[in-house]
């Protein structure tokens, strides 16, 4: 069946690049959301073994919304890498911004949350002169499955080339422990919101459809290989072809000889 695989290498690969991000920035760390998820959880500990816990910041920003284990998970994992955690509730900034935008539904909500979020971990980065680090996964990017100058914000994304089922093999791989790798994916943007129910689909399935988008498979040979309903592939594929505008920075018409976001190589 197809099914993108795990390298047993992942986490030296990635300690070592997130050592060299991070020195050639000139940054004294990094600071990252902490939700308790499974995403958040895995980049800290890979962040913490490759500058050490001192040199790293982790901010839960809990709303009304947020479940006490997520809370639990998140103080357990930062305990367990051995760096402080610092909880910012931002349900009175949240509330703010909803009386100004009005309107109540809960997918507007999600979005000015996760802005919320950004906020105040490049305000936190700024301050004391640190890197934000992304914790999103390929699965995600790949559908758009983020908000856009939210979640989707970072310096560096030590996560983005991997699928959420690879992510799940890596978190085992460097201890997080098994019950948060186990538990249902969830922004908790709402109460009782989660990842699959959004997307419609489980991450196992959607990772072997992503995966035969990204080998250039026709759809008939993705179903097939793998075991999808041919419309689940239709459907996800046009998730991705909507969503460019997500994982690129906005165009710019080229007029001069290199032109940012086009040919200028930085």
């Amino acid at each position: 069946m197809l099914r993108p695989a795990y390298r047993e290498d992942t986490p030296r690969i990635l300690e070592r690049y997130i050592t060299d991000t991070v020195e050639h920035s000139g940054a004294k760390g990094i600071v990252l959301g902490l939700s308790g998820g499974l995403d958040s959880c895995t980049v800290l500990i890979l962040c913490a073994k490759a500058l050490g816990p001192k040199r790293v910041r982790c901010l839960h920003l809990p709303t009304s919304s947020t479940p006490r284990e997520e809370r639990r998970d998140a103080e357990a994992v930062a305990k367990k890498a051995k760096v402080e955690l610092e909880v910012i509730p931002i349900d009175s900034a949240v509330e703010s911004l909803g009386k100004v935008l009005g309107g109540s539904d809960a997918g507007l909500k999600g979005n000015v949350k996760a802005r919320v979020r950004m906020i105040v971990l490049y305000h936190y980065a700024r301050k004391h002169n640190l890197l934000v680090v992304g914790t999103g996964n390929k699965s995600e990017l790949l559908t758009g499955y983020f908000t856009k100058f939210g979640d989707g914000a970072s310096d560096f994304n030590p996560l983005g080339d991997l699928y959420k089922t690879q992510v799940r093999e890596l978190a085992m791989a460097i201890g997080v422990p098994s019950g948060i790798v186990k538990k249902p994916p969830t922004a908790a943007l709402w109460k009782g919101q989660t990842d699959e129910s959004e997307l419609g689909i489980s991450y196992d399935m959607l990772d072997r459809i992503l995966l035969g988008i990204e080998l250039g498979m026709d759809d008939k040979a993705i179903a097939d290989a793998a075991e999808a309903p041919l419309a689940e592939v239709v459907r996800i594929r046009g998730m991705n072809a909507s969503t460019v505008h997500k994982r690129r920075m906005g165009l710019i018409p080229k007029l001069g000889t290199r032109t940012v976001g086009n040919d200028w190589r930085e």
